[in-house]
């Protein structure tokens, strides 16, 4: 893939000190990590290295290192290949099912004071919902196994916190000696009654964490510290339609996979979107999916597109794609053998001798003979600049 003509590593460099200046209150050292990784990604600034071919001999020019940061645009393809060479090996083969879980506007404002235990909330509501429906008989009486991803973003950059969960059709009897199959393949289980049983489990946490003294509340969310006023909050969310919805069923594993590729490493917005910076303002393109998907341009100033994308940058340590039920790393080993065997697929004799994920193929392939590249010179920040110095000389010269 080409390289885009705008990067947010772009905008970052032409206006993130200004940013910095006049948001400094409420910046933390977490987004002015963020920033700088971005900004710094790719440039001598992080050092770099020179690869050679195994195969043909090829010596590339300096390669700058990546920042490896999780919100950065650039940063993710190598996490990706390794997760998506994971996951090939744990696919079933049987129809998947994607649903999605969203939470309502009115919960913006309190997830960002509370980005770490609402987003938590929101994974194990919407697990707990999905194992408590699925093992009713009258849906599915099945223990179902399925991962989760988080993804806090619109189209137009603004919160919307959200999780996909893709789920293999079908699941584990009670005594693990049969495959169940839904009665209804198109949408699995009922949204309508997933909705409310989300519904239900998310405001319980939620009072659980107000009653303990668990939430954060400054500011505009101030006045929720009172009980009284956080009961009040709670009936009009219990009125809101909380939203459940399935998309289409992927017909084959080769299309999981290639949803997988979409979905799981990805930041709030790509650098392939982003079309203009000019007269202090940035536009990107988008969908607005309530008008039928149709794709347009958005603009807005520098300031608020740096604002929209550092909503969305994530506590420390945060996990944000999660497994649940017979998926889960505790269990898969010894579960997910049965429901090969239940599904009449071939069970590795010995999947421990199977090469790693990371050792099975070379993420970095010559581009002359498509052979595997090996590292031959590592530089510090100050060679890979001095590099790149002599470089720009040996332009100008010529």
């Amino acid at each position: 893939m080409m390289r885009p003509p705008l990067e947010v590593a772009d905008i970052i460099r032409a206006a993130g000190k200004d940013f910095i200046e006049k948001h400094r209150s409420w910046l933390s050292q977490l987004h002015l990590k963020v920033l700088s990784a971005i900004e710094r990604c790719r440039t001598a600034a992080l050092g770099g290295h020179r690869d050679r071919c195994a195969r043909c001999g090829h010596v590339t020019a300096i390669s700058y290192n990546s920042c490896r940061n999780r919100h950065c645009p650039k940063c993710l393809n190598t996490a990706r290949k390794k997760w998506l060479s994971a996951r090939q090996k744990e696919l079933l083969a049987v129809p998947y099912i994607h649903l999605v879980f969203t939470i309502p506007h009115a919960l913006s404002s309190l997830a960002l004071q509370n980005k770490k235990l609402i987003y938590t909330l929101l994974f194990r509501a919407g697990a707990a919902t999905l194992l408590e429906i699925a093992a009713d008989p009258k849906h599915l009486g099945a223990e179902i196994g399925f991962f989760s991803i988080l993804h806090t973003w619109g189209q137009n950059l603004l919160h919307h916190p959200h999780i996909h969960c893709v789920i293999p059709s079908g699941g584990l009897s009670p005594d693990h000696k049969a495959w169940i199959r839904p009665r209804y393949n198109r949408f699995f289980l009922p949204c309508g009654v997933l909705s409310r049983v989300f519904r239900g489990k998310f405001i319980a946490g939620l009072k659980r964490a107000h009653d303990d003294g668990k939430l954060c509340l400054v500011g505009e969310m101030s006045f929720l510290a009172d009980k009284k006023a956080f009961q009040s909050f709670l009936r009009v969310l219990h009125r809101h339609q909380w939203v459940v919805y399935a998309k289409k069923p992927f017909g084959s594993v080769d299309h999981v996979l290639k949803y997988l590729a979409r979905y799981t490493h990805r930041v709030a917005i790509s650098n392939h979107r982003l079309v203009s910076l000019s007269d202090g303002k940035v536009t990107f393109r988008w969908k607005d999916y309530a008008h039928g998907n149709r794709k347009k341009l958005m603009t807005v100033t520098v300031d608020e597109f740096l604002r929209r994308f550092l909503l969305h940058v994530l506590p420390r340590g945060f996990v944000r794609i999660r497994f649940f039920g017979y998926m889960t790393n505790r269990r898969r080993s010894v579960l997910l053998p049965i429901c090969r065997k239940l599904i009449g697929m071939k069970v590795e004799s010995n999947p421990a001798a199977e090469p790693a994920p990371s050792d099975a193929q070379p993420l970095w392939l010559c581009p002359h003979c498509g052979g595997p590249m090996q590292v031959i010179q590592r530089l510090t920040a100050d060679q890979a600049a001095w590099e790149s110095l002599r470089g720009n000389e040996s332009a100008d010269t010529s």
